[in-house]
């Protein structure tokens, strides 16, 4: 299957320093479009479209503007979620150096829609030279007087990767250590400074013009019953052209890692990052949606040459350094298998030590406060089940 661009159609073809290039093509049509609408209107509008969160939770992106929305106050918060620090992953950074005037299109129909008069965009660290960027086509379009109704600003993350949770995302922006929180009460009710707020990755408010400018109706019909649209994929690794590709949900993941990205012999995928899942070679016709697999769009592809232990040895130890140390299922955890995988990796391990992993992992799904914890165990009880000869290979 070929790509289909919806939220890549602009790159590449315009300036991303120049908004006249932007106008040319668009003329923020859908913005004055939507500001003809009830906010209510485009909610629901957003609602049937059956747009999901697309930073790897895939919440129905509808349901949490309207929650925000419906609680009652006079301030209230919408965050553009830039800070993209998932393993494996540069969508959304390509996304900007090419076309940031979409995404800030996107940014104020959804202030708009919720009722917000101010607006964050959340860049990380890594992504310091792309403020400039930014800030010039947040000028220009003040300048054109699209920002009537919204003022954004720019905060730059400190490098946490926790802080990509969207809680402590949150605790960052107001200059706190970012940690998670303890949930209910959820953004949408109690979020920044106490106040009602909604997080939307780069990518999904990317969608919003074209949701709004064409209709729901045109949006929900490609993908599957669960997951409509298309879904941006950062391919890395064992492939020949590694690279940003746009495809229809539902797309196998042989179309993506071998049709376009070129890969020639393949032993495992690793889908949506460190805290992905891990499928082998004889799972290339897997289905990409929600339903199945997904995650925030970081594709790995490994070869034949690539050692699993070291694999998810190496994205253990990354976990375990990137844990905020607030939940002792994830602090304790991710330390106690990074060192029982280091066992393996040395060729000391035991049967038993493949039981304490399987252990770990489910004390860590069931206990840990955030995603991190909850997720970090999936790489280690994948490649158990599909990569078993691998673990037994080690065992002393």
């Amino acid at each position: 299957m070929p790509e289909k661009q919806i939220v890549l159609k602009n790159c590449q073809m315009i300036n991303p320093r120049d908004i006249n290039t932007y106008l040319a093509r668009h003329d923020f049509k859908a913005l004055a479009k939507a500001q003809a609408m009830e906010p209510d209107e485009i909610i629901n509008e957003v609602k049937a479209s059956g747009l999901r969160g697309r930073g790897g939770a895939g919440f129905p992106c509808g349901s949490k503007w309207e929650a925000a929305r419906n609680t009652p106050g006079d301030e209230k918060y919408l965050v553009g979620n830039a800070d993209e620090g998932e393993v494996g992953t540069f969508k959304d950074r390509y996304i900007i150096e090419n076309d940031p005037f979409t995404f800030i299109e996107g940014i104020t129909i959804a202030a708009y829609a919720i009722g917000a008069k101010q607006s964050y965009i959340y860049l990380r660290s890594e992504y310091h030279r792309l403020r400039n960027l930014l800030e010039n086509a947040i000028s220009q379009a003040k300048d054109k007087g699209f920002l009537k109704h919204v003022k954004i600003d720019i905060r730059e993350g400190a490098g946490a990767y926790i802080c990509g949770e969207e809680t402590a995302l949150m605790d960052s922006i107001e200059g706190k250590r970012g940690e998670p929180r303890y949930r209910p009460p959820f953004p949408t009710t109690k979020g920044l400074w106490g106040k009602p707020t909604v997080i939307n990755n780069v990518e999904t408010l990317m969608n919003i013009p074209n949701i709004i400018l064409n209709g729901a109706q045109q949006f929900s019909q490609i993908g599957t019953e669960r997951s409509k649209g298309t879904k941006v994929f950062s391919v890395s690794g064992d492939v020949a052209k590694p690279g940003v590709y746009e495809l229809v949900l539902g797309s196998k993941l042989r179309e993506l890692v071998i049709d376009l990205a070129g890969a020639e012999t393949v032993k495992m995928v690793q889908i949506g990052g460190a805290m992905g899942r891990i499928v082998s070679s004889t799972m290339l016709d897997t289905s990409l949606s929600f339903e199945t697999i997904l995650g925030a769009g970081g594709v790995i592809v490994y070869n034949e040459s690539r050692d699993t232990i070291d694999i998810v040895l190496r994205t253990m130890e990354f976990l375990n350094k990137e844990s905020c140390g607030k939940c002792s299922p994830c602090r304790e955890g991710t330390e106690a298998m990074v060192k029982i995988l280091q066992k393996f990796a040395d060729g000391r391990g035991t049967p038993k030590d493949t039981g304490l992993l399987e252990e770990l992992s489910s004390t860590m799904m069931l206990a840990s406060l955030c995603g991190l914890g909850q997720a970090a165990p999936f790489p280690v009880i994948d490649s158990l089940q599909y990569f078993w000869h691998d673990y037994e290979s080690r065992i002393k």
